[in-house]
């Protein structure tokens, strides 16, 4: 794959590289971690936020190929790393040319001794195109906003469909 930055895996050993903006956001899921670790790893959290995640396999693993869209942004990814372990679950996916940034986003589950999950989302990321660099910090704040979305979303994706649709 073409990753449009240099620092591929960067959010694995969470060494981030300097020129980027850095984001991490946790949080403490009310979820059971597989159900949690469930959604993660099949795009669920993409699909529960609006998004139309177009993989080229439908779980995430190495090598695997997504353009997420979102309204009329196109974001073409490649997974970097997969992690499934017992107590913990997780990935990253990197820019690919035609992203309108460039960076890597990962999400790592967490199994807590009471059987929850905890999630870490973490991203580096500078601008890849024009429309970035004119967006400047509404970027990074939009970028804020779907790092707590994501956890939110997954937060609530085990919950009774009719309970997911007050919450959100």
């Amino acid at each position: 794959m073409e990753f449009t930055y240099p620092d591929v895996g960067a959010t694995l050993t969470g060494d981030l590289p300097a020129g980027y903006t850095h984001l991490r956001h946790s949080r403490v899921l009310r979820v059971p971690f597989e159900e949690a670790a469930e959604a993660l790893m099949t795009w669920q959290v993409q699909h529960r936020l609006g998004m139309r995640p177009l993989p080229s396999a439908p779980r995430v693993a190495p090598g695997v190929k997504v353009t997420v869209h979102l309204a009329v942004l196109k974001a073409p990814c490649g997974i970097v790393w997969v992690i499934e372990e017992q107590d913990r679950a997780g990935w990253a996916y990197g820019t690919l040319p035609g992203h309108p940034e460039s960076g890597e986003e990962s999400f790592l589950l967490e199994r807590l001794p009471d059987g929850r999950a905890k999630v870490t989302i973490t991203v580096f990321s500078r601008p890849g195109s024009l429309l970035t660099r004119l967006g400047g910090p509404l970027v990074t704040l939009t970028q804020r906003l779907f790092l707590r979305l994501y956890a939110r979303a997954l937060d609530l994706y085990a919950k009774p469909a009719d309970d997911k649709d007050q919450e959100m």
